[in-house]
């Protein structure tokens, strides 16, 4: 199985790709129990405007294919902190453990007062709490912030 910085890796690349296909920099992907990525998305921003987050897109698409059993023992690995939004998703899903590059404090320094991504000041940590199930959480990975900002330069 590969370690948690090698499929942020993996994120950050599918962030790469969204936003060169037009959409916001934001990735993730579904990694099942055995550690195959199963699942990824980047941002839809272009189609779904503010509603198709990365983190969403996969929950969405999990929760469609796999049963809730299972979906407790993978992980949803993404290159920025889950909003409360996506947290949510992936609680309702039902998605077990959930990893981040990037936080969500960090991302909202990069982004400043776009309107495209007025981010809310709601770690996941915080979402996840208040749930009566437990996720996991993993995040953030300050070795990996600078290149996680490096696709988020210039665009925000």
């Amino acid at each position: 199985m590969r370690s948690d910085t090698e499929y942020l890796r993996r994120a950050i690349a599918v962030a790469a790709e969204s936003r060169a296909a037009g959409n916001h920099p934001f990735g993730a992907l579904l990694v099942g129990p055995g550690g195959e990525v199963l699942l990824s998305s980047g941002n839809t921003y272009a189609r779904d405007r503010g509603v198709g987050h990365a983190e969403a897109n996969v929950a969405r698409a999990a929760a469609q294919q796999y049963d809730p059993a299972f979906l407790e023992r993978c992980t949803l690995v993404t290159s920025v902190e889950p909003c409360c939004m996506c947290a949510g998703a992936c609680y309702w899903a039902g998605i077990g453990t959930v990893v981040y590059g990037l936080s969500e404090k960090r991302l909202a320094e990069l982004t400043g007062d776009n309107p495209e991504n007025l981010t809310l000041d709601l770690s996941c940590h915080q979402v996840f709490a208040a749930g009566r199930r437990p996720v996991a959480v993993r995040g953030p990975f300050p070795e990996l912030e600078d290149e996680i900002a490096e696709g988020h330069r210039d665009f925000w």
